[in-house]
C-alpha cells in the first residue's frame, strides 16, 4: 500500500489533498463529511476584511446614533468583535473534534488590524493561516511595485507577530510569480497557494447587467497553476506549494504532484460531486503509485518540475506559433 504521508508548511498531513477555503468548510458538520471521505487538511471559509467592514457600514447606517461618533465606535467595535469570535469558536471546536490539520483563513486587504485577527486565531488553536490577498488595482498612478509592496507588508506583520506558519493565497496576474514567491519567503511565508480563484464578472446582454460568472472552476483551469508550479517549485525551492484550481480527480492531483507541489486543494469538484470525490482521488493516486512503484510522494514529487525535463523552456513556451504554423 502506497505511504501517502506528506509535510506542508510544517505540519503532518496523512495524505496531500487539503480541501479549500469555501462554504464547504464553515462548519463542523460540513467539515466532518470532508474528514470521512479522507481530506488531510482542511482550509476554513475565510473571515473577510471587505465583509465585515461592509457589515459594520450597515448596521451604523440602518440604526440609531449615525451622528454620535461613540455609537459608531460601539456599533463597529460590536460588529466585528461578532464575526470574529464566531470565527474562532470553529476553529475551537473543529481543533477539539478532529485530528488533521486544521488551516484558518484570513481575506484581507490591509495590513493593520488584521494582525491582531491573526493572533487571536493562533490563540484559538489553528494549526496554521492561509493569507487570502487580493487587489483590483484600477488607478492608473498607482505602479505595480506598490501592490506586491502591500502583499509584503502583510506579510512581514503576521510573520512578526505569529509563531504559527502562515502560506500566501496568490492570484495569477504578477508581473514575476517568482520573484513575488521568493520575497514572500524571505519575509517568512512557509508556503504560497497557487492560485486563487476570484470572482469573476459578466454581462448579461440580454438584461443589460453585471452579473456573476460561474464560480466553479473546470479541469481545463489546470493549465492556469501547473505551468506556475512547477517553475516554483524549482526556483524557489524551499517553499511549500499548495496547487489550487482546475484539481477535479486523481490525475490532475498527480500532474500537481509531479510539478513540484506539496499539497493539492480541492473545491469545485467537491461542490459538483459531493465529498466522495475526495476518497476516488486517494484511491486513483494510490493506485497510480502502486502500478509506478512509488513506495510514497517524495519518490516521485517534483519529477517533472521545470529542471528536471530535458527542455524546460516547454513551461516557459508563450506561444503556440511552433506547434500550430502550419494549421490554415
Amino acid at each position: 500500500m502506497s505511504n501517502l504521508n506528506t509535510t506542508y508548511l510544517g505540519l503532518k498531513l496523512k495524505n496531500p489533498i487539503v480541501v479549500s477555503s469555501s462554504g464547504l468548510t464553515n462548519s463542523v458538520d460540513k467539515i466532518q463529511k470532508l474528514v470521512d471521505a479522507g481530506a488531510g487538511a482542511v482550509v476554513l471559509k475565510s473571515l473577510f476584511e471587505e465583509q465585515i467592514n461592509h457589515d459594520i457600514n450597515k448596521q451604523i447606517q440602518g440604526g440609531e446614533g449615525y451622528d454620535y461618533p461613540e455609537a459608531m465606535d460601539y456599533i463597529a467595535g460590536y460588529t466585528k468583535d461578532n464575526s470574529v469570535g464566531e470565527y474562532l469558536k470553529l476553529i475551537s471546536e473543529a481543533k477539539a473534534k478532529f485530528d488533521i490539520p486544521i488551516i484558518a483563513s484570513i481575506n484581507c486587504f490591509s495590513s493593520n488590524e488584521w494582525i491582531s485577527f491573526a493572533k487571536q486565531i493562533e490563540e484559538a488553536g489553528a494549526d496554521a493561516i492561509e493569507l487570502n490577498v487580493h487587489v483590483v488595482n484600477t488607478d492608473k498612478n498607482v505602479e505595480a511595485s506598490v501592490i506586491e509592496g502591500l502583499y509584503y507588508s502583510i506579510a512581514e506583520n503576521v510573520n512578526s507577530a505569529l509563531n504559527i506558519p502562515f502560506a500566501m493565497k496568490l492570484g495569477d496576474n504578477f508581473a514575476n510569480i517568482v520573484a513575488v514567491v521568493n520575497k514572500l519567503y524571505a519575509i517568512g511565508a512557509k508556503g504560497v497557494v497557487l492560485f486563487n480563484r476570484f470572482y469573476q464578472p459578466d454581462i448579461d446582454i440580454n438584461q443589460l447587467s453585471l452579473v456573476s460568472a460561474s464560480v466553479f472552476s473546470t479541469p481545463a483551469d489546470i493549465r492556469k497553476s501547473l505551468r506556475w508550479v512547477a517553475i516554483v517549485a524549482d526556483k524557489v525551492e524551499q517553499v511549500n506549494i499548495s496547487a489550487s484550481t482546475g484539481n477535479h480527480d486523481g490525475e490532475a492531483v498527480i500532474k500537481q504532484l509531479l510539478a513540484g507541489a506539496t499539497t493539492v486543494q480541492v473545491c469545485s469538484a467537491v461542490y459538483q460531486k459531493g465529498p466522495k470525490v475526495i476518497s476516488d482521488i486517494l484511491n486513483e493516486l494510490s493506485y497510480w503509485m502502486d502500478e509506478k512503484n512509488f513506495s510514497d510522494i517524495n519518490a516521485f514529487r517534483g519529477m517533472m518540475s521545470y529542471r528536471k525535463i530535458k527542455d524546460p523552456a516547454m513551461y516557459e513556451r508563450a506561444q503556440f506559433m511552433r506547434y500550430f504554423s502550419n494549421m490554415e
